[in-house]
């Protein structure tokens, strides 16, 4: 039973910070040139979009646990 309870809260937070924020963003660093003892490098940004769909159906699959947690309580 608490199970249920805490995997339904943390669907329904999970599910609001991926409305929110909408995308994971991380930075990685990557050489660019090399030439003898000297080294140029770059920074490239990558972004992994969230869909709102996923978000949406983290917090209607987060009540749904908890109305069935409860029904059970």
């Amino acid at each position: 039973m608490k199970n249920l309870l805490l995997a339904s809260i943390l669907l329904i937070i999970l599910g609001v910070v991926a409305l929110t924020y909408q995308g994971l963003t991380y930075t990685t660093t990557e050489k660019a040139i090399e030439i003898g003892p000297l080294q140029i490098t770059a920074e490239r940004t990558h972004t992994i979009p969230l869909l709102p769909i996923l978000g949406v159906t983290a917090i209607v699959g987060g009540v749904v646990l908890l109305l069935a947690s409860r029904r059970n309580a």
